[in-house]
């Protein structure tokens, strides 16, 4: 008796079943109702597609050797038949590949008589491992050629060098050819393929299905002289049981983390400057999304970086929730699609730059790795020939995040230190999945830059603290957490945050190291930022000091604490002289008033004829006033080299830190992408041997309902054959009552919360408050049926 593809699903142990679902996962997404919904759904175009697309190349052609070794008969193969004709691999390792398809199911049956799954051959080439059809199936006169192998070789080798060019290249694969232009139309046909169509070693086939037609505009090579073609490296052509090997020289370990660590920390400093000057200058939002190319030019300028680098950080840091879009006018609304938004730093930012680099670092690569936006494209086209901008909706792809995996997990593959060039990643890529690396070959180039300008990458080698960023269990899976073994791995190769600086005679500052948060708050106040490890003290950042609430003494002592060299002498008269010249002007509202104790100061500043719109009049030797507000009288002031302060309605200065505008927090992409890539958890464990029991639970559910009685089964909707009626209510409450008193088990056709029509085998316990309470046996559960919902009741005997 023939046994169906469910019922060999049905007849494994729950281990291989799970092995099954863990190979497939997508066969449970969402969970099939029994096994025949399990089977039917493994047999799908859509599961096989992509069961197919995480092959390697090695197992994809055993699949295509399966495919040739097929019985016209029967449809059937062998392993012995598919080791036959892989016979340029080693035997063990054709068999495993065996075992790797009939793992997943691609193969199933006994060994002797192995079946293919239908959808194979609907989802992959017509032409197994190149080859074309059979002679006998495209043209009698060439299946009549293939017959006589010695006329066959003869005839090959009398081809011209033309001809057998020809031959070779459709040999290679794939065996279909084009004649040419001018040939659908007047039938000329080059000397060389007209040859071989005339010796049948060619034969015309059309387009519209490609079936054989003496005018067709096509031509395929028959299967038999393709494989004669192939006598050197055997009908499957070259075949690689193992991952191309990339011959290239291991570097120390060490150098690899260090090159990347210095990388990360640079990553990390790009993308702090690109969000600070985004903060003192926001770019406005263009209408259709995204950073104009101008703007980002002058990002480039501001921040001494080139474009690519510029835009991968850019694209980062919004990926992570550090960059976002607030509305121009400073009410923190965010319009979605309007022309009236600015890009500015989150309030997510703040927290990030309290973070150690380390941790910083970290929440950035784990963004990359999620981020469904290519970097590489701005810059180019699109289809409609525009320019494709940083931020912009055109950059979106998809696949990135998953291109990005794979790129790296094929680094992480090979031995440690191991830097292969680009294109022997790209030949490895292929080799593991060469359906999903088709065409994605400039995705992965980006993905392996990017890495580099990252720090995942040191010399072209994947680091030590990136190996663990790609462990799925280090860190939380949401991202909400650090990847905690990869900051403590890459703050072991970070130079460690410094709490001194080196000050210098001509008031420069030099920061030896990256410092620790506090200082770093520290000398964003005090100091002028000019590179990475070089700031300066000016009078504008020592007034600027002063605003925010430092005293002189403060500031001189925040310098001699921090300073590891000798406070130059001008650094104290800077200090002492902004202090000196800070608050000696007061402002209040009244409009506005100034006063000084100083009237020679009161004097200067009613005769400055830049300060002539400001309309200031003298109520005394010490007092001016203003029609215009205090803020405007403070920025004028400032504006003309004085140092005024505000003061309160009772004489106390009023100091203040600037505001600084942020864009409203946005979650961080990894945090989203891990929602909505929720639905396909990676099964194991309990939830495997759960997902597995609820199969099998309802599998036995429905072979049950298909036992009920015909009245049962026709009350619940099935079809049967002559039945035009069914039990009524009273009668199946009766049934019930009787069941109860006896003790007898019945079935109960019901209908469900959903409205399925469904069958039970239980045994009632009661029948009371519109309710019927029963036990079903196999499960030993306790079931309520609601009076209304049920159809039928049926005794066990009947």
């Amino acid at each position: 008796m023939a046994t169906t593809f469910a019922d060999q699903l049905r007849s494994l142990p729950d281990e291989a079943l799970g092995a099954l679902i863990q190979l497939r996962p997508d066969l449970v997404v969402p969970v099939p109702s029994d096994v025949s919904a399990l089977a039917v759904r493994a047999q799908s175009r859509g599961s096989v597609a992509r069961c197919l697309d995480s092959l390697d190349e090695f197992t994809l052609t055993i699949l295509d050797a399966a495919r040739l070794s097929r019985a016209p008969e029967t449809a059937l193969t062998s392993t012995d038949a598919i080791v036959e004709l892989a016979a340029s691999a080693p035997p063990d390792d054709v068999r495993v590949a065996i075992g790797r398809l009939r793992a997943r199911f691609l193969l199933h049956g006994p060994e002797d008589a192995l079946q293919i799954v239908g959808a194979v051959d609907e989802v992959t080439s017509p032409y197994p491992a190149g080859l074309g059809r059979p002679a006998d199936y495209l043209d009698p006169s060439a299946a009549g050629l293939c017959l006589d192998r010695a006329k066959l070789r003869r005839t090959v080798m009398e081809a011209t060098p033309d001809a057998r060019k020809v031959l070779d290249r459709l040999a290679a694969g794939p065996p279909i050819g084009a004649l040419g232009g001018r040939s659908a139309h007047d039938g000329v046909v080059s000397e060389p393929v007209r040859w071989l169509i005339d010796h049948h070693l060619l034969v015309r086939v059309s387009e519209a299905g490609r079936s054989p037609r003496p005018d067709g505009e096509l031509v395929e090579l028959p299967r038999e002289v393709g494989m004669l073609l192939r006598r050197e490296t055997g009908p499957l052509g070259l075949l690689r049981p193992c991952p191309p090997a990339p011959e290239t020289p291991v570097r120390d370990g060490k150098a690899v983390d260090a090159a990347g660590a210095g990388q990360a920390l640079e990553a990390v400093r790009t993308t702090e400057n690109l969000l600070e000057a985004l903060a003192a200058d926001p770019a406005p939002v263009l209408k259709a999304g995204g950073l104009g190319v101008r703007d980002l030019k002058r990002l480039v300028r501001e921040v001494n970086v080139d474009e690519p680098t510029a835009a991968l950080m850019l694209e980062v840091a919004h990926a992570t929730g550090l960059l976002g879009e607030a509305d121009r006018s400073g009410n923190g609304r965010s319009l979605a699609g309007g022309g009236d938004e600015i890009f500015l730093p989150t309030g997510a930012y703040d927290l990030w730059k309290a973070q150690s680099i380390a941790q910083r670092w970290t929440a950035l690569a784990r963004a990359w790795l999620m981020m469904t936006r290519q970097s590489g494209l701005v810059g180019q086209r699109d289809e409609r020939d525009r320019p494709i901008t940083a931020l912009s909706p055109e950059a979106e792809r998809p696949a990135a995040p998953q291109a990005r995996r794979e790129a790296l997990m094929a680094l992480a593959a090979l031995p440690t230190g191991t830097a292969p060039p680009v294109e022997d990643v790209l030949g490895l890529l292929f080799w593991q999945a060469p359906r999903r690396a088709r065409g994605r070959e400039a995705v992965h180039r980006d993905a392996l830059d990017n890495a580099a300008l990252l720090g995942v990458t040191g010399r072209n080698a994947l680091t030590s603290y990136a190996r663990l960023l790609l462990d799925p269990e280090d860190g939380d899976p949401l991202g909400a957490e650090p990847a905690t073994d990869t900051v403590r791995a890459l703050d072991g190769l970070l130079p460690a945050p410094v709490d001194h600086v080196l000050v210098q005679a001509d008031l420069s500052v030099v920061v030896p190291g990256p410092p620790e948060p506090e200082l770093a708050t520290e000398l964003d106040v005090l100091t002028e930022k000019e590179s990475a490890a070089m700031r300066r003290v000016t009078a504008a950042s020592v007034r600027r000091a002063l605003d925010v609430g430092y005293s002189a003494t403060d500031v001189h002592a925040l310098f001699r604490r921090r300073s590891r060299t000798p406070v130059p002498q001008a650094l104290t008269y800077l200090i002492d002289d902004a202090a000196r010249k800070h608050g000696g002007l007061r402002a209040g509202s009244a409009g506005g008033y100034l006063r000084s104790d100083d009237e020679a100061l009161v004097a200067e500043v009613l005769a400055d004829k830049r300060l002539s719109t400001l309309g200031l009049r003298r109520l005394a030797p010490t007092v001016l006033v203003s029609p215009h507000q205090v803020s405007r009288l403070l920025g004028a002031l400032r504006d003309a080299g004085y140092a005024p302060v505000a003061e309160d309605a009772g004489g106390s200065a009023v100091l203040s830190r600037p505001k600084v505008r942020r864009a409203p927090s946005r979650t961080p992409f990894s945090v989203r992408l891990a929602d909505h890539q929720a639905g396909a958890p990676q099964l194991a464990g309990p939830r495997l041997a759960g997902v597995v029991e609820q199969i099998r639970k309802g599998d036995i559910a429905t072979r049950a309902a298909r036992r009920a009685p015909v009245s049962v089964r026709a009350s619940t909707g099935a079809g049967v054959p002559g039945l035009t009626a069914v039990q009524a209510h009273s009668q199946a409450m009766a049934m019930l009552e009787k069941a109860v008193r006896e003790k007898t088990r019945v079935w109960v056709g019901y209908v469900d919360s959903h409205g399925a029509t469904l069958s039970r085998l239980v045994r009632p316990v009661s029948v009371s408050a519109g309710y019927l309470r029963a036990e079903d046996d196999r499960t030993e559960t306790l079931h309520t049926f609601a009076l209304h919902r049920i159809t039928a009741a049926v005794p066990e005997e009947q």
